[in-house]
């Protein structure tokens, strides 16, 4: 964090400020079903309340194509008052002449909420107008939406680069946290991987394996580099146009890094009722899938964990939805809670996980993104962060 300007360095009172949280939550009924992102921007706007600011609150929902009325910001403005103890106005639109006059009206201990930003075709592409639009609202910016500042859009990027802006508490938490990982951390370092696809997670495989002590492998993606290893793995899911890159890896400088399952629980059907089976790896049967890690990798990876001294996870061991296939996640999960270590999470499924067991308040640090994490572990600079640095001696 030392080259980011922090909250606590702006003269907030009296001042509009614009914050771009990260309220990306999932909806069921026109609800929210899991307030975990709208809890966790709540500490930055109650302090700029309390520090005499009035507050404009932004992000995006969902992935609209357009105007979409199933992904209005409505449910989560109700969330946010009934968690934050705070009045929340929600307006209509994002940006223009209706949201300046909306903010203007708005009693100062009350949070204007805008309308879903990507509602605006300019927001990812940062555009301009829309940036400017947006800096119109207010006196300052703070960037608290650590799940987009891997994207230059007009409300991370455009916006700071129009007002006087610093990382809120949220952002400030998460760069700390996976910084740590970055610089010297404590050893074993092991990472954690899973989810679907290899090629999701090459990136940051490459750019870490030389830094880890170990890196497990699980979820769909480790098929891939099972056939790489020469193993039958039946219908699982396979990237073939990546069995040779990850080949390499496994015979590389830095293959003995890695540790992949022994046995899965595989099914015939990709179904949540679908009967299943635990098989060793070298005894997949033909026709069937694996849909999670079986009980013998789940002692090897807990093992590995409770060596470790720090430890990032990111992506699920299996199909984690359904309860039959869940076993490895859970076990994953349970894991990290019960060891000593510097321990991060991230990625949605990852921490549903974790939150599912009711023992995130045993995790070091439960980030709140999963792309934006991955990309600074894998070295990249995150144009959201970017924009903020050259205001750290303005």
């Amino acid at each position: 964090m030392n080259n980011l300007p922090t909250l606590d360095s702006l003269e907030v009172a009296g001042n509009t400020v614009l914050v771009r949280s990260d309220l990306n939550v999932p909806l069921d009924n026109g609800e929210v079903a899991d307030d975990f992102r709208i809890g966790a921007s709540l500490p930055t706007i109650r302090a700029l309340l309390a520090r005499g600011a009035k507050v404009v609150v932004c992000s995006h929902l969902g992935r609209p194509k357009g105007v979409d009325a199933g992904l209005r910001m409505d449910p989560v403005a109700r969330r946010m008052a009934s968690l934050g103890g705070f009045a929340v106005n929600k307006v209509d639109v994002v940006a223009g002449p209706e949201a300046e006059a909306a903010v203007a009206a708005t009693a100062a201990d009350t949070v204007t909420m805008l309308e879903n930003t990507r509602f605006e075709a300019g927001e990812k592409k940062n555009d301009p107008d829309l940036a400017d639009g947006l800096a119109r609202l207010a006196d300052l910016f703070v960037l608290d939406a650590f799940g987009t500042a891997h994207r230059a859009h007009a409300t991370t990027v455009g916006v700071a680069e129009r007002l006087p802006s610093a990382a809120g508490y949220l952002l400030a938490k998460e760069v700390d946290a996976l910084s740590a990982l970055l610089g010297d951390p404590e050893r074993p370092y092991l990472v954690i991987l899973g989810g679907a696809k290899v090629s999701d997670k090459l990136a940051v495989m490459e750019h870490l394996l030389p830094k880890v002590d170990r890196m497990i492998v699980g979820g769909g993606m480790c098929f891939t580099l099972l056939k790489a290893q020469g193993y039958e793995v039946g219908n699982s899911l396979v990237e073939e146009t990546m069995v040779e890159v990850v080949g390499e890896l496994l015979t590389g400088e830095h293959g003995h890094k890695l540790l992949l399952p022994t046995d899965v629980v595989a099914a015939a059907a990709f179904a949540e009722d679908a009967e299943h089976v635990v098989a060793p790896i070298a005894a997949i049967p033909a026709g069937v899938m694996g849909l999670d890690i079986g009980p013998e990798s789940i002692a090897s990876f807990r093992e590995a964990v409770d060596d470790a001294a720090s430890v990032f996870w990111n992506g699920p061991m299996g199909v984690f939805e359904w309860e039959a296939f869940r076993a490895g996640t859970a076990g994953v999960a349970e894991s990290l809670a019960n060891t000593e270590g510097f321990t991060v999470i991230g990625g949605g499924d990852s921490v549903a996980a974790i939150r599912l067991l009711g023992r995130e308040d045993q995790i070091s640090h439960v980030s709140s993104g999963g792309g934006a994490g991955l990309e600074l572990l894998e070295g990249k600079e995150l144009p959201g962060i970017a924009a903020l640095e050259r205001w750290k001696d303005a």
